[in-house]
């Protein structure tokens, strides 16, 4: 994959606000998600929590977005302990800009959503990778691969 600049975002989170532009110098996985509390959702943000130090002893920070609300975001983090940060795109507008609305079908039924998809920010803040139809299953771990390797090299 070519790297192209991530699109900046400024969004409230459950640590705050929090731009990305902020975190350079730092790695940074931006995993988009559909919904807090749902079982894919919830495995998926539970094994980021489960390797968040790994992540961390590789200069990588991670961020969850979705459209919840922050009121279901703290919740969620709460319920999970999460150790990063999760952000509200109620308005799409980051959503969008990562190119993650996808219309879908839901039980036959056309919906309109996030696609489970999962961005790798280097500390330049250029897109070094991307998971796009994520299945949860394995991901996390890919994830970590792919870091581990750049590291090494």
């Amino acid at each position: 994959m070519i790297p192209i600049p991530a699109p900046d975002f400024i969004l409230m989170g459950t640590q705050g606000e929090q731009s990305l532009s902020a975190l350079r110098g730092a790695y940074v996985v931006l995993y988009f998600y559909p919904r807090d509390a749902t079982p894919g959702c919830t495995l998926q943000t539970q094994q980021f929590r489960d390797y968040q130090r790994q992540f961390a002893e590789l200069n990588t920070v991670i961020l969850g977005v979705s459209r919840d609300s922050m009121a279901s975001h703290e919740k969620f983090a709460i319920k999970q302990q999460l150790n990063f940060t999760l952000l509200s795109d109620p308005d799409e507008q980051v959503c969008l800009a990562y190119e993650v609305i996808k219309h879908k079908n839901l039980y036959g039924k056309p919906v309109r959503g996030i696609e489970r998809s999962t961005f790798l920010i280097d500390p330049k803040g250029l897109i070094i990778a991307t998971w796009r139809q994520v299945k949860v299953k394995g991901h996390v771990e890919a994830v970590l691969a792919e870091l581990s390797q750049l590291s090494l090299g």
